[in-house]
């Protein structure tokens, strides 16, 4: 999947973004030096568990929701867990295929 630091980083930094929070503010409202989270959004550190739940605070959401990166997956891997798991299960099959027409 991928180096988690980095993906951690990654998904913070979206996060970020998407508040639109400089790192700079969102240093300063977890409590931490933008160094360090700059380190952590870069892949260099991994944070504690108090920083974690510093930087879920801050961007105002769920500590689990940093780790929501799946689809961070190359395409590839992502199709391949796709047909595993409805290889498994007809009715999802049916689903997903519906889901698909509706998008398409």
């Amino acid at each position: 999947m991928g180096n988690i630091k980095s993906l951690l980083g990654k998904r913070i930094k979206e996060i970020r973004k998407k508040r639109g929070l400089t790192q700079e503010k969102l240093a300063e409202l977890a409590g931490i030096e933008t160094p360090s989270l700059s380190n952590i959004e870069n892949g260099k550190n991994y944070p504690n568990n108090e920083t974690l739940e510093k930087l879920s605070d801050a961007l105002k959401i769920r500590p689990y929701e940093l780790y929501m990166f799946d689809y961070y997956l190359p395409p590839e891997k992502l199709i391949k867990e796709m047909l595993d798991y409805m290889q498994n299960d007809e009715n999802l099959t049916q689903k997903m295929y519906r889901y698909f027409m509706c998008i398409k």
